[in-house]
């Protein structure tokens, strides 16, 4: 796909910070896949499809059926056809564990973004600049974390019950909290690249123009957002709670790892600024 971010290799930097434990390696691998075609997805419903092409692709994932990908354009077939192999890959795997529910979880959760997607296609197609609480109501969404750390689970094996599924699907605070720290940090280091082609507005003009304030104004208040959903993430992973400890983790570490590719800038995007990073972790030796 020319038109989409060719970014393997930083996905895989990415979920490695959400989990590097060796006994999850089927996990990072689906996760992989998964936060990779993800970005696709992002890249054709921002940059490529028009309106038409993005409301049949909408509504077949929506089917989820191989036999309506001949209603799509000929470059997206190749994009429904994988998305649906992935998760075919993973309901062989998680059948053996007799939880072939998570997997019901993980498809209606990626429903959900493209569901979110196609909504701020239509947005930038027609111009508008929504208040911000109702832009939030979708790109906590199209933020992709609550999809995100909901596939996460999937390739963590018994520990991730259906409770635990049934939890992370009514809105958890914690879930909610990493998805303001993800939103934010991510609109203020694009918002300037991303507004310099068309593009969907983001939080910072709908702060903006619903506020009538200034870009470093609308950034201060956004930054305190960011530090208060943090508060949020620490509360709750120190409550007693009879969520398992290594799920409550997966959480945390979806937030932790926005402060290394997006602190300062859009290290996905410009993915010079983690190469180093990348390079620590993945290619040069530990010296002992």
């Amino acid at each position: 796909m020319l038109y989409a971010r060719d970014r393997v290799l930083e996905c895989y930097f990415w979920i490695s910070g959400v989990y590097f434990e060796p006994k999850y390696s089927l996990g990072r691998t689906f996760l992989t896949k998964v936060i990779s075609l993800t970005s696709i997805l992002d890249d054709t419903y921002d940059n490529y499809g028009t309106i038409e092409e993005l409301d049949l692709l909408t509504k077949c994932i929506e089917r989820w059926d191989i036999g309506v990908i001949t209603q799509l354009p000929e470059y997206m077939k190749l994009i429904y056809e994988e998305l649906l192999n992935v998760y075919s890959e993973m309901e062989v795997e998680v059948e053996k564990e007799g939880r072939s529910y998570a997997v019901d979880y993980a498809k209606e959760s990626m429903k959900q973004v493209m569901k979110g997607y196609y909504d701020e296609a239509k947005w930038c197609q027609e111009g508008c600049i929504p208040p911000l609480e109702e832009y939030m109501q979708t790109a906590l969404i199209t933020c992709a974390y609550p999809m995100l750390i909901t596939n996460s689970l999937v390739g963590m094996g018994e520990i991730a019950s259906k409770e635990v599924f049934d939890w992370i699907s009514n809105d958890p605070k914690m879930v909610k909290a990493c998805a303001i720290i993800g939103r934010l940090m991510d609109d203020i280091v694009s918002h300037e690249f991303e507004q310099s082609r068309v593009h969907v507005a983001s939080a910072i003009e709908c702060y903006m123009k619903q506020y009538g304030v200034s870009k470093e104004e609308t950034v201060k208040v956004f930054r305190e957002e960011i530090d208060n959903a943090w508060k949020d993430v620490n509360e709750e992973f120190m409550k007693q709670t009879a969520l398992p400890m290594p799920i409550l983790t997966r959480v945390l570490n979806f937030a932790r790892v926005m402060d290394v590719i997006y602190k300062d800038d859009d290290g996905y995007t410009n993915s010079h600024i983690i190469k180093d990073q990348i390079a620590l972790l993945l290619v040069d030796p530990v010296l002992m």
